[in-house]
């Protein structure tokens, strides 16, 4: 996932889609009352037939519900010919189970969908129900025009869904409801945990401890720069992966670089006196660019960073030019496997980021609200929208069937599960530990229950375990496995992370962009990047690193800071 590119953006970041969540806490699912007392009736029938409290009950009467979509075609190469959002087997299985028809008001690819969408905003021409961001949410929940979800949360979710959206202890009801009313359905989890990726087989050839510390760290580097890691009887190796948007690249940027060194640019942090303060301008931020323009000049950093984005650090990473990255859990599933492809002596270990002047370095968490459900005011059925995301977890989200399955739902027999909205996962937690479980008592089969959250996602973690161990160069198995079920792998080390303050430092804002942002974000951001990468390559003293900051706070810095707090007081779930 892409990372945000200002504070203007900064709301992007934290409704991305993150592959990784770690519960807090899993409520017991609230009771489903069966008794038709007071159950109210299909405003879209004429018959005066009850609708049951069943999270499945179908209608008795066709109940029509429209949605909006920006869609990328299936990624499986065995799609079905033809297939489009209009034919996508859900809204099929909708129809004959719930007897709900959605419809469309428009689809578009999905880089189009923003415009489209703001035009539609602009209109007021909004389709029935809608999966939003968190700034437009804030914007609907302020203009008055969603529909109170509250009663048909509370009758019509299902044991399973109330599972997941709770797992947060109610962050996400809590962050959804405004004077009493549940206008916004959605559950929190923490993303973006930083790890350090480096190859063991360079620290053996040059018979290296692994580095815990930043100074062992650079010395590595340098080592992998100027001593032949790879025994090719070449220079032609550098240090650390770097790309040219190093503040927020979705991978092999300096994100976990800084926050080893106590800086957190683009983050909102708790000060001493509990107001949020803006990390790009603290002096710590200062200290990691002195120490990334000492590592430029010793061509730890390759030279030519400012060209390259991830697509092309990515190259050198497989090819074997570059030996240690910062990143996130997901490294071994892509690139590292496809290095591992190239040079089968390549092994890959993953480290808490380094420590520095005895310090242990504490990744930055950002707080995720994705994606938030949202109902247009009027719509008469309401309990629908629920149904609909009842549904994705009965035929989806939980039950796992093979691919040569009968009941296989995927887009090579018309389902793309893409498409269909709303989508909520559970965190990955009890996955991994239901794995590990599974594999320690050495099953041939994993034997979960029906209602187990994420049951498909496991059944495909297990099988992938079963491959690796059966045979380990099977290296498409093994980025499966060391990233998500490894007991030292990325998931394991991420759930280690996001469970221990200690080891972490939180993004205390999760607002929409405040006025001052949506003015003058895009050009702080552009004075961020350029003053940075000019101080990372020597042509700007690090000296003036406190000019920077009085331009920042001048153009405008200031008062989004102001803003921010103003939000923080009023909104956030503390």
């Amino acid at each position: 996932m892409k990372r945000i590119t200002s504070h203007a953006a900064l709301i992007t970041t934290l409704l991305a889609s993150t592959l990784l969540a770690a519960c807090s806490k899993n409520n017991e699912a609230q009771s489903i009352d069966p008794s038709p007392t007071n159950t109210p009736s299909a405003s879209s029938s004429a018959s005066a037939e009850p609708i049951s409290y069943e999270p499945l009950g179908k209608y008795p009467e066709t109940v029509t519900v429209t949605q909006v979509l920006g869609f990328n075609p299936p990624e499986d190469a065995n799609a079905m010919p033809g297939l489009t959002p209009e034919t996508n087997g859900y809204l099929k299985d909708l129809k004959e189970m719930l007897n709900i028809e959605l419809k469309y008001k428009w689809t578009v690819p999905a880089d189009q969908y923003d415009q489209k969408f703001n035009l539609a905003i602009a209109s007021g021409d909004l389709p029935d129900m809608m999966v939003v961001d968190y700034s437009t949410f804030m914007k609907f929940k302020e203009q008055g025009i969603l529909e109170d979800l509250t009663e048909a949360y509370k009758n019509y979710a299902s044991p399973l869904l109330k599972k997941i959206i709770e797992s947060d202890g109610g962050f996400g009801l809590e962050a959804g409801t405004q004077d009493g009313k549940l206008l916004g359905l959605t559950k929190s989890s923490f993303g973006g945990a930083q790890v350090l990726w480096i190859r063991k087989d360079w620290l053996d050839n040059l018979h290296l401890p692994v580095p815990t510390s930043m100074e062992e760290l650079e010395k590595v580097a340098e080592a992998f720069v100027n001593n032949d890691p790879d025994q090719n009887g070449k220079k032609d190796t550098y240090g650390i992966a770097l790309i040219k948007n190093f503040l927020t690249g979705w991978g092999f940027d300096a994100k976990g670089f800084f926050q080893s060194n106590g800086s957190y640019p683009l983050a909102w942090l708790k000060g001493a006196d509990g107001k949020l303060i803006p990390g790009e301008i603290q002096p710590e931020t200062k200290a990691a660019l002195e120490r990334l323009n000492s590592w430029y000049k010793k061509g730890i950093i390759e030279k030519e960073f400012v060209l390259k984005d991830e697509s092309k650090e990515s190259e050198d990473l497989i090819s074997g030019k570059v030996g240690i990255s910062f990143g996130e859990w997901w490294y071994p599933n892509w690139p590292l496997n496809l290095n591992k492809d190239k040079d089968p002596k390549a092994e890959w270990i993953q480290l808490e980021l380094p420590s520095l002047n005895g310090n242990p370095g504490k990744t930055l968490l950002s707080r995720v609200l994705s994606p938030i459900m949202v109902v247009k005011k009027g719509f008469k059925n309401p309990e629908a929208a629920i149904k609909i995301a009842n549904l994705f977890q009965e035929l989806q989200g939980t039950k796992y069937v093979t691919k040569d399955s009968p009941d296989y739902k995927g887009p090579s027999t018309g389902y793309v599960q893409e498409w269909f909205l709303p989508r909520y996962y559970g965190g990955y937690k009890d996955i991994y530990l239901a794995v590990n479980e599974a594999l320690d008592a050495n099953k041939e089969k994993l034997e979960l229950p029906e209602d187990f959250v994420g049951l498909g996602e496991a059944q495909t973690w297990f099988d992938a375990a079963k491959k690796y161990r059966a045979n380990p160069k099977d290296n498409t198995a093994w980025g499966m496995y060391y990233s998500r079920v490894a007991k030292d792998g990325g998931v394991a080390l991420a759930l280690r992370t996001e469970e221990d303050p200690s080891k972490y430092v939180l993004n205390e804002y999760y607002g929409p962009p405040t006025p001052t942002q949506v003015e003058k974000g895009a050009s702080l951001n552009k004075l961020t990047n350029e003053t940075f990468t000019k101080m990372i390559m020597g042509a700007t003293p690090i000296s003036e690193f406190d000019k920077y900051v009085g331009s920042w706070r001048k153009l405008g810095g200031d008062d989004i800071t102001a803003e921010v707090n103003e939000w923080y007081e009023k909104n956030a779930v503390k």
